[in-house]
């Protein structure tokens, strides 16, 4: 597992790296200012990564083992404790965030949800809050705005985090602390926020 999260993080780093020097950032003359890459344009980049790996994740491995697991590795959500255990598709999201964030003090992301399992998925700021809605009442489209924290002005983007597979719905809908139960296919179920500072 630990190779598969390095390979994500590299991946991701890789993609927003390459994007920065697509956008000629920076510029020959020393003196000249940077051009650099706009923000939606790097937050939406970052966000195409991001979906590809935990989409690929949760059709190819969790959705593979089926909702009972198989012998060999059970996806589960207190995986640690299982000799064959196997993290969940937003754990393996939030393992890569905190490896991000060990790296680069360049962007944040998380996944939140309206109706998280785990309190600590829960927005924080009014502009989550705001964004999470939106993805939700606009099915399709992405939420982008400024908001200040600190001393701070951060672009933040919310991207809808839908249910793409059958052990997504079934996971929220049968967990004992979700508190929504009514999830299906295609659904937003949560929003994955991108912070960048100004």
């Amino acid at each position: 597992m630990q190779h598969v999260m390095k390979r994500n993080v590299t991946i991701l780093m890789a993609t927003a790296i390459s994007a920065l020097m697509l956008s000629g950032c920076g510029g020959e003359d020393p003196a000249a200012p940077a051009a650099g890459i706009e923000p939606k344009v790097y937050t939406d980049s970052l966000f195409a990564v991001m979906k590809a790996d935990r989409t690929n994740y949760t059709k190819l491995i969790i959705g593979r083992l089926g909702p009972t697991g198989a012998d060999s590795i059970k996806p589960h959500e207190y995986w640690e404790d299982l000799e064959n255990g196997a993290p969940l598709p937003a754990q393996m999201f939030r393992y890569g965030a905190e490896s991000v964030s060990e790296m680069t003090d360049e962007f944040t992301y998380s996944l939140q949800s309206l109706w998280p399992i785990n309190a600590q998925n829960e927005p924080k700021t009014d502009l989550e809050k705001e964004g999470l809605q939106h993805i939700v009442d606009n099915p399709g489209e992405n939420f982008y705005g400024e908001e200040k924290l600190g001393d701070v002005t951060y672009y933040t983007a919310v991207y809808p985090d839908v249910a793409v597979a059958a052990p997504c719905v079934a996971c929220h809908n049968n967990h004992k602390d979700s508190p929504k139960t009514d999830f299906e296919l295609g659904d937003v179920m949560g929003g994955v926020v991108i912070r960048v500072p100004m």
